[in-house]
């Protein structure tokens, strides 16, 4: 089971995805959906693997997107790789403090 602070770190993060939404260009739009694709697959992981720390996150879901990076266009890649900083971004502020 997840802790109180992965499930915190999780919700940080999804709201990236929530504002590229309400908020984002086409571009953005897709690049959240993609991401968001491979961010819940890997958040599903590593509760399921007994794995959840909030360190492992990003590192897995760039490792996902480069193993399927041959699915994407060029210019999908430079918006999908600016969306990966927007949750890395999100990811410091929201990085439990011990």
């Amino acid at each position: 089971m997840a802790s109180a602070a992965f499930n915190d770190y999780v919700q940080a993060l999804e709201t990236v995805f929530d504002q590229a939404v309400t908020e984002g260009s086409d571009d953005e739009l897709f690049a959240s959906g993609y991401l968001r694709g491979h961010f819940d697959l890997v958040v599903a992981q590593l509760e399921l693997n007994d794995a959840a720390q909030t360190s492992a996150v990003l590192p897995a879901v760039q490792a996902s997107v480069e193993h399927a990076k041959h699915e994407l266009a060029p210019a999908d890649m430079v918006h999908i790789q600016a969306m990966l900083q927007r949750l890395a971004d999100a990811a410091a502020q929201a990085e439990p403090t011990s």
